[in-house]
């Protein structure tokens, strides 16, 4: 395809023009990265010297997140996205998206829809990589024209989504645009769980709004609209597109459809996705796991997306409503050993876009959970329906100490075999966060002697990190004040490592030695 049509040269210098934007950040993914110095030369001949192009690679997180960060260090005025793209909104900055044009078999793509919609009698939603979307309204035309479709009534029985658009704004109040209060009940059955209570909860409708003319979906930068009469289960989805992050999202919020992926690279069908239905299990294992977890560190995945310092503030309270302890750690791209200098922590709480959220934590110390998970986990009383939520926008639960200040009985640990009993937060504010000195800090917890260091040290048994701290062994090269004198030392082995002196003097020392 021509480089400046894929590229979208002509729109971008548009789009840049419009809004007097001088600094340019050009993000790029590692993939694309070969081509960034042909398109900035482009651009920079068609824009003229007064704007300045800077370009971005090796995001700080995801690289399908609009780098704000970077971004900020060269006070850019907007970014330019290329490549895959979650369409996350963003805080700060206004981004323009460019997906790029992949390749795709217009009529063989049409002819295997025409395959679906013969072989069942559901109707069909048609949703698809963005990278697809520049081919959509060929698609359509092909399949109105092919004789395959006219005679099976095609019309109502194939939807098509729509993509949200290329461009966005940064959100001037992400926690209530388009927030609707409701009920507990009503709340947390829309978001995947059920629970009893009346206390009220703040949720956002992204994956399914219900208005006037139907139920309004939005996920991955698609949205579609269904009657309301119907139901998002009675529908088969047809995804066209790569086995990708996307595509997971897909498979996971709307695990109870049946789902057909088109390979437009090989041209073929798939309907066998057990192995992405299987993350299901694993992901209900972690839940049950991070229910007994007193230590909870909340790992930041995003500085981008706007809303996330409103999740990570609620998962703060929704922690320490729980009785347990929570810290907030923020280090790019998280990985085993970045996370292993914290043993402390029981479980982590991934706070990034809905993309980027589900980490294989196979190989980490302790597992990585969901905002939808720690919902499930520590709020009390709740089950799961088997409906699941990755964008933390659809999840925002205001959830303190009061939500749980009610529920006393124990609950039974799938994990550990047994009924456990979490310690209740305390109505005197003892727990409450509060600044102390590092110095009163680390007395307080050398102090510790309630319990023998073997049983702190246990996984799950410590209450903080200052008492799994004291029960360490080894706690840093700290000087002894107690004694003043130099530390004793001692002296090694002299000689050869033929014979020492000592290997000498015993051997001379022997009753077997000659005279």
């Amino acid at each position: 395809m021509d480089f400046e049509s894929n590229y979208e040269i002509s729109r971008t210098v548009d789009y840049l023009r419009a809004g007097n934007f001088t600094r340019v950040a050009l993000q790029f993914p590692d993939e694309l990265l070969k081509d960034s110095p042909r398109v900035a030369k482009v651009l920079r001949s068609e824009l003229g010297a007064g704007v300045r192009l800077f370009v971005m690679a090796d995001a700080a997180y995801g690289s399908c997140c609009v780098d704000e960060i970077g971004a900020s260090h060269v006070d850019a005025e907007c970014v330019v996205h290329y490549g895959h793209a979650c369409m996350s909104p963003t805080s700060t900055l206004p981004a323009m998206f460019v997906f790029g044009k992949a390749s795709i078999d217009i009529k063989d793509c049409a002819d295997q829809m025409g395959h679906c919609l013969s072989s069942t009698n559901k109707p069909i939603l048609v949703l698809y990589g963005l990278e697809y979307s520049h081919a959509l309204m060929h698609l359509k035309t092909v399949v109105a024209e092919s004789t395959v479709l006219s005679h099976s009534n095609s019309g109502p029985m194939l939807n098509y989504a729509d993509v949200i658009g290329s461009v966005i704004n940064p959100s001037q109040d992400c926690t209530t645009e388009k927030v609707q209060i409701r009920s507990l009940n009503d709340s947390i059955t829309n978001a995947g769980f059920t629970s009893g209570g009346d206390e009220k909860k703040i949720l956002k409708f992204g994956n399914g709004r219900r208005m006037e003319n139907g139920t309004c979906f939005e996920l991955g930068g698609l949205t579609w609209r269904i009657p309301s009469d119907h139901k998002i289960e009675d529908y088969l989805l047809f995804w066209i597109g790569p086995e990708n992050s996307a595509f997971t999202n897909v498979v996971l919020t709307f695990n109870n459809c049946e789902i057909i992926r088109y390979d437009a690279d090989e041209r073929r069908l798939l309907e066998d996705f057990s192995g992405q239905r299987r993350i299901l299990k694993r992901r209900y294992y972690l839940v049950e796991k991070a229910k007994d977890a007193n230590i909870v560190g909340i790992l930041v995945g995003t500085l981008g997306c706007a809303g996330y310092l409103s999740i990570t503030q609620q998962m703060k309270e929704l922690i320490k409503g729980a009785g347990k302890k929570s810290y907030t750690l923020v280090m790019g791209r998280p990985n085993s050993a970045k996370l292993a200098n914290f043993p402390e922590c029981d479980v982590f709480v991934y706070v990034s876009c809905a993309q980027t959220a589900l980490l294989d934590s196979k190989e980490f110390l302790a597992p990585i959970i969901t905002p939808f998970e720690a919902a499930l986990a520590f709020g009390r009383g709740r089950q799961w329906t088997g409906e699941y939520v990755l964008n933390f926008h659809d999840l925002m639960v205001s959830c303190g100490p009061e939500a749980v200040s009610g529920i006393k009985e124990a609950r039974f640990s799938f994990i550990k075999g047994g009924y456990m009993e979490d310690i209740q937060p305390e109505e005197n504010g003892e727990h409450e966060e509060r600044s102390l000195a590092l110095a009163e800090t680390t007395e307080k917890a050398l102090n510790l002697q309630s319990q023998h260091p073997n049983t702190i040290m246990f996984k799950g048994a410590a209450r903080s990190g200052s008492e799994f701290f004291a029960a360490r062994s080894y706690q840093g090269l700290n000087r002894q004040y107690e004694n003043l004198a130099p530390q004793s030392y001692a002296i090694g082995r002299s000689g050869r490592a033929s014979g020492y002196a000592d290997e000498k003097m015993q051997a001379n020392e022997s009753p077997g030695a000659a005279v």
